[in-house]
């Protein structure tokens, strides 16, 4: 076996072995440039509920990459992201948080790419820090963003 079929099973092993804590919902898209073959690219925008903490809700706007490839899967997506998250009900928890713990993974390419989002408490402050970002296995990128929700009593 040659370094890179043992680079694609180890990537995809370890994608394997990090579980998908939330799924996400397909709010809406808008294209953002037409493919004459093909998808057109997007920016799509999706849902999730944070498994962990009850009440919470997040949205993510990020770019999906379109024409043959994209339709196909093959496409890598740009780094780009953005996320905002609200409290939408009483705030619980299901167990202790794990600082900078993954609530949702996307893969953004086949088999090397994927956008995260870590959840982090900021206890002086009593608020949670959504954080955004895409990694790959030789790099990651410096495109983030963050959402914070201030925990608080509901209504």
């Amino acid at each position: 076996m040659n370094v890179f079929s043992r680079t694609i099973l180890l990537s995809i092993g370890l994608s394997l072995a990090i579980p998908c804590a939330a799924l996400a919902e397909e709010i809406g898209s808008v294209t953002t440039k037409f493919k004459l073959i093909g998808a057109n690219h997007k920016i799509v925008i999706e849902a999730f509920d944070d498994p962990i903490v009850k009440g919470v809700s997040c949205h993510l706007s990020r770019a999906k990459k379109g024409g043959v490839k994209g339709a196909m899967g093959l496409a890598e997506d740009t780094s780009d992201a953005s996320i905002a998250c609200r409290q939408i009900g009483p705030i619980s928890f299901t167990r202790d948080l794990k600082e900078g713990e993954k609530v949702f993974t996307k893969r953004t390419s086949l088999v090397f790419k994927t956008m995260q989002v870590v959840r982090f408490h900021d206890t002086k402050r009593n608020v949670l820090v959504y954080l955004v970002y895409s990694d790959k296995i030789v790099d990651g990128s410096p495109k983030n963003s963050i959402s914070t929700v201030p925990i608080l009593k509901w209504r």
